[in-house]
């Protein structure tokens, strides 16, 4: 069930910190107008941001802490649009960034600038969540791969790679663009989009512990470049984890990869990463899985 205005009786926080799309620096003095997404004409705060490219933490209203917490057909996030806009830059706008009672979210907001020699993207939208929304189901696969004895795997032990390379789309869509985003950036989106912030420590731990060992078993298996592909993982849910470009994470979350991201799951007498698959159990049945 959609979220309605009525029940928005709980509050969480956004803090949005702006970059420049070409060497990441922060860009001081840019203007934030935040609405709601159902709601786009009517702004309801202004922000600008430091130094740092950072603005300061606000409240904003959610729905009640309860609907993420047990299974319900209520949406238990809010979601506004940001627009976010600077001297010198193209102007930017997020729309559908969730938000969740108790928690901060943090939106990440690269700004182009005029004169670069690039096309900006003038509007990211945000799908979503993934136990909100319909997303193919997993495609099942084992949790260990075979390793050609040739020597074609070219890791020879686990590596945390700095970046992966994320095909946003199914494996054999062409039009799909890559994206060279970094490992911890990427746990974080995909966290962000498969779990719910508000969940206990102890279950945001065991997720995120999944979602790596996922990705780097991609990573050391290199199962996409040796069926001649030019990508580490893609975006499908089908095939891998649902990740979102531009999406918004959240300090639960972003806490927990920052402390064990160079962790992961494997089996006695094994080297590679576990292929840890899971689904909710709910609208994916998945016997022998791991459930969320």
């Amino acid at each position: 069930m959609k979220m309605t205005q009525t029940d928005m009786i709980d509050t969480g926080q956004l803090q949005v910190r702006v970059t420049s799309s070409i060497g990441f620096l922060p860009i001081a003095d840019a203007s934030i107008e935040i609405s709601y997404t159902g709601d786009p004409n009517s702004v309801i705060e202004t922000l600008s941001t430091d130094e740092n490219g950072i603005s300061e933490t606000i409240d904003l209203s959610t729905p009640p802490l309860e609907y993420s917490m047990t299974p319900s057909e209520n949406q238990p996030y809010s979601e506004y649009t940001i627009k976010v806009s600077a001297p010198d830059y193209n102007t930017l706008t997020i729309t559908g960034a969730e938000l969740m009672a108790t928690i901060t979210s943090i939106q990440n907001v690269n700004l182009t600038p005029l004169l670069a020699q690039e096309n900006p993207v003038d509007v990211l939208t945000i799908g979503p969540h993934t136990l909100f929304g319909n997303y193919p189901p997993k495609i099942a696969e084992s949790e260990i791969k075979p390793l050609d004895e040739s020597g074609e795997i070219v890791l020879s032990r686990v590596v945390i790679p700095e970046y992966i390379i994320v095909h946003d789309g199914s494996v054999t869509d062409t039009t799909a663009s890559n994206y060279y985003v970094k490992y911890k950036d990427y746990i974080k989106n995909v966290a962000s989009c498969e779990i719910y912030s508000t969940w206990p420590r102890s279950t945001i731990e065991a997720n995120v512990l999944a979602i790596m060992s996922f990705t780097l078993n991609r990573v050391y298996t290199e199962w996409y470049r040796n069926k001649g592909y030019d990508f580490t993982i893609t975006s499908s849910t089908a095939f891998d984890h649902k990740w979102i470009k531009g999406k918004n994470t959240f300090d639960s979350i972003n806490e927990v990869v920052d402390e064990i991201f160079t962790n992961y799951l494997s089996r006695p007498n094994i080297s590679q990463p576990i292929l840890t698959q899971y689904c909710d159990g709910k609208k994916v049945s998945c016997p022998n899985w791991m459930p969320l």
